[in-house]
């Protein structure tokens, strides 16, 4: 919590009001042996302070424009587990604060994070399921209601909703959960989605709080999921106390005055960009309710380390989206990635880059040589061309040259741009696109759905899947954001239907559940795909071929674009045919591969070597 519970301070302190302490306390052996302590509180910047403890050394004492704060260094390097003091004193008052220094029980190391292995299962919380209806409401809170026929209210789902459905998350054959942003969105309204951050060190109290999520982080690796924690470094919310109550005007981009951003990012990579371009891109606002965070301002961008550092040595997350990656400061963003991975180096982090081509995509990648000698230190980028892509592909007629699948197999010819294509996140469809299905309508065309899904979760990088993907739910953006984030059927008590369940489902939502099922735990522990080499062929006839390999064992994907039965002739590809019958996996049946292969209008084949 970042309200710290003085109960059992000084009784000499009533004079000296600490509203916020920032963290509350950290652990001995880190890395990094420097702590940034934030002490918020009336007039605490005339206060002297004093450290009192073994091998804790008080490094700097910094005080901001506005009195009302203390930022002090502390040297941690010989330090070992234990409980200081840290006083404050003002004239003849003085309050002692006992500041805990925290065993680790993870070694960094220990934390595995996500990779091409897993594919990652997207939820909002507020709209998956409501496990505990009392916590719906928080007395104190700005936006006290919910109300589910309105797409930008609460609708009350939490964390409990998402732990009581872990079962069904599992034998879904994902590997592991992206939460949408859990911490404080004390907002008047909206706040439903999170990404207006009030505190960054509490789990908003609607969602059930910080021992609840560590309880579901707990939960989840038990059954074999990792954890993905949303994270927003260029903005927080106006409520956030950093902002209402700001430590100096310099916390916040344009000295803490509202202007807009162009939302044009690309032109940080443009060689011909005007600095000023450059400069309303990512320093302008996203809204005035969401003030830019100034990373350049040493204070804040420790400030922001140290807080995603606390949640994975706390809650042991397993990996960090961290939203709108360009837009905050490149220097300050790589020097998180590397200090990140340096204490925990088996750690992931994707960035969200939401760029329209793979040149512009590829330049946030570690190691990325159009970056050169600029290097980003994120390990996965969001694959957004290719999103664009896969939602065209599966509607249009295939040729050798152009449209359907051709676009796939285009696309992936010009993978050479990436440092890694291995650590893409790719994806359909999430909570900012319309969903893969814009209208209900169009999910009797299951066959787009087939092809979609193996696809995404046959090809190169980290698939991930948007919530009730696997029950065809459908959404257009141009009808609004709140619709793209709809509740999950069933997950609210008194829901005419539960799609949780196979008798909850129509029978074409659980043709697409079974279908999607059986691809998952097919990939899951699969080496083929997790760690495989990528091989295609150019588009012959409309049909797509590829294969994945490891080994001596191979997965081949024959994928029919077009609306029409195909005969491929089976002699370029004899390379990835090693057997002259092989399983396809996905009817179970057996297929002679001689000179030709018959396939049906729109048929694709998973065969297994």
């Amino acid at each position: 919590m970042a309200l710290f519970s003085f109960l059992g301070w000084s009784n000499h302190s009533k004079a000296i009001d600490i509203q916020q302490i920032a963290p509350t306390y950290w652990w001995a052996g880190m890395k990094n042996p420097e702590l940034q302590i934030l002490l918020h509180g009336t007039d605490v910047a005339s206060c002297s302070v004093s450290i009192t403890g073994e091998n804790i050394f008080l490094k700097e004492t910094v005080r901001q424009e506005n009195p009302n704060y203390l930022l002090l260094y502390l040297d941690l390097s010989k330090a070992a587990p234990q409980t200081f003091q840290i006083t404050l004193k003002q004239g003849k008052k003085s309050k002692t604060i006992p500041y805990e220094l925290k065993q680790r029980t993870r070694k960094g190391c220990e934390i595995q994070g996500f990779t091409a292995g897993d594919v990652l299962y997207l939820i909002m919380p507020d709209r998956f399921a409501d496990g505990n209806p009392d916590n719906d409401v928080i007395p104190g809170m700005l936006e006290d209601k919910v109300d589910r026929n309105e797409q930008y209210a609460r609708h009350g789902g939490d964390l409990k909703g998402i732990a009581d459905h872990l079962d069904y998350i599992s034998d879904l054959g994902v590997t592991a959960i992206w939460l949408n942003p859990t911490q404080e969105n004390d907002m008047p309204n909206s706040s439903y989605h999170g990404y207006a951050i009030t505190d960054y060190y509490q789990i908003d109290r609607r969602f059930g709080g910080n021992e609840e999520f560590k309880q579901l982080v707990d939960q989840a690796h038990a059954k074999g999921l990792k954890v993905v924690m949303d994270m927003i470094f260029n903005h927080c919310g106006s409520e956030n106390y950093l902002f209402k109550d700001k430590p100096s005007k310099d916390w916040f981009n344009f000295r803490s005055e509202y202007v807009q951003t162009s939302f044009k990012t690309a032109s940080v990579m443009d060689i011909h960009a005007s600095d000023y371009e450059r400069k309303i891109a990512t320093d302008g606002w996203f809204t005035e309710v969401m003030p830019d965070l100034n990373q350049r301002n040493r204070h804040v961008a420790r400030y922001l380390i140290q807080s995603s550092i606390w949640w994975i040595e706390y809650a042991g997350i397993n990996g960090i989206r961290q939203d709108t990656h360009p837009y905050a400061d490149f220097d300050f963003m790589s020097e998180w990635c590397k200090e990140i991975l340096d204490e925990y180096p088996h750690f992931n982090i994707v960035g969200e880059t939401w760029l329209n081509s793979n040149v512009l995509v590829s330049y946030w990648q570690k190691d990325s040589k159009l970056a050169a000698p600029r290097n980003s230190n994120l390990p996965t980028v969001m694959d957004f061309p290719l999103t664009d892509l896969m939602n065209k592909a599966f509607d249009e007629e295939t040729t050798d040259w152009a449209n359907g699948l051709y676009r796939l197999y285009d696309y992936q010819t010009q993978d050479f741009v990436f440092a890694d294509p291995m650590n893409l996140l790719i994806f359909l469809d999430n909570h900012d696109t319309s969903r893969f299905y814009q209208k209900e309508e169009d999910t009797r065309n299951l066959t787009r759905f087939k092809q979609a899904v193996t696809f995404l979760l046959t090809t190169r990088g980290i698939p991930q899947i948007y919530y009730g993907t696997e029950i065809l739910m459908a959404a257009e953006k141009s009808n609004g954001d709140g619709t793209l984030r709809q509740d999950f059927p069933g997950g609210w008590a008194g829901d005419k239907t539960n799609c949780f369940t196979a008798e909850g489902r129509t029978e074409l939502q659980n043709e697409a559940f079974n279908y999607i099922k059986k691809l998952l735990n097919w990939r899951k522990g699969n080496d083929v795909i997790s760690k495989g080499s990528l091989k295609h062929f150019s588009i012959s006839n409309g049909v797509y071929v590829y294969e994945r390999k490891y080994g001596d064992r191979s997965a081949v994907v024959i994928m029919n674009g077009t609306g029409k039965p195909q005969t491929l002739t089976l002699a370029p590809y004899k390379e990835v045919l090693p057997q002259t019958t092989a399983t396809d996996f996905i009817s179970g049946k057996t297929v002679t591969l001689q000179d030709k292969l018959e396939l049906k209008e729109r048929e694709t084949l998973l065969l297994t070597f």
